[in-house]
């Protein structure tokens, strides 16, 4: 299932509403996700959405692919939205495990971005006559850190790739990327998180599960909570849009009459990172 036009323009307001002044650069996308068109199709006239990884190293470093497509020219590993990504996030990590060999469970989101792009860029692409007119992509690009301090092992898409290498920020070969990275002032490095999912069905039920009963050991023992973590290292996923799951009614006045909990008992395992989230395009 390709990403909902709904979900798209959801991720686009939250980044204009971080960088206003691009409003104008982005009108066409805003009118496209109005039109009864894919966004997302490579058909869909004048342009199409694209996602791509930016992925940093500890030392600060970005991955960059040499595509065949562009030549010499090295971008972050991209391309266009598959129609099984559900998200535009889903398919920049697609994009890094099928280009550079980088699965999902290696990286983690920034805690300055987490799933918001940090740049949304528009650039043009001329193709031959056999396949169309040119077209323009919005790119939308995505930050993982690596979460272990060695890097993994690039193993390059074969038809795809001719080679790979790290470059440092400041030599970053998009422009529009480039800005975006140094202004952004990363620290490179995943820092620990808990994360709470509110899972709701547009009825007025949301999912709950039901804590072990271990007083003084988890804390609100025995009570139904939301989903949540950050106790484990267990690898990021990517984010899909799920089938309807049974859930447990609650009225949505009963978040009013809930008496506050109590502060959270502080946890050393707590200090794990929490791996679950879940340029130019060639």
């Amino acid at each position: 299932m390709s990403p909902s036009p709904s979900s798209i323009r959801r991720t686009l307001e939250v980044y204009l509403g971080r960088h206003p002044g691009e409003r104008d650069a982005l009108a066409g996308l805003l009118a496209a996700l109005e039109r009864p068109v894919d966004a997302t199709a490579r058909t869909t006239l004048p342009g199409h959405i694209t996602s791509s990884a930016a992925v940093i190293d500890r030392q600060g470093r970005v991955l960059h692919i040499r595509h065949r497509a562009t030549g010499a020219l090295m971008l972050a590993p991209g391309g266009r939205v598959e129609p099984g990504d559900g998200t535009l996030l889903a398919a920049a990590l697609r994009e890094a495990a099928e280009e550079a060999g980088i699965t999902p469970g290696v990286l983690c989101p920034t805690r300055q971005l987490l799933g918001s792009p940090i740049g949304i860029d528009v650039h043009g692409i001329d193709v031959s006559s056999s396949k169309g007119p040119a077209r323009l992509h919005y790119d939308f690009r995505y930050v993982f850190y690596l979460a272990d301090e060695k890097p993994p092992k690039i193993v390059l898409q074969d038809e795809a790739a001719s080679g790979a290498q790290w470059l440092p920020q400041p030599e970053v070969a998009s422009p529009t990327l480039r800005a975006k990275l140094l202004a952004a002032h990363l620290d490179r490095r995943p820092e620990p998180v808990n994360a709470s999912a509110l899972i709701h069905d547009k009825a007025g039920r949301y999912l709950l599960h039901l804590r072990d009963h271990k007083p003084g050991v988890i804390w609100q023992s025995g009570a139904f909570a939301l989903l949540r973590g950050g106790r484990t290292r267990s690898p990021i996923r990517a984010p899909r849009q799920m089938p309807d799951p049974p859930a447990v009614t609650l009225p949505p006045s009963a978040a009013r009459r809930s008496p506050p909990a109590a502060p959270r008992p502080a946890r050393t395992d707590d200090a794990l990172p929490d791996r679950s989230l879940g340029g130019d395009a060639p």
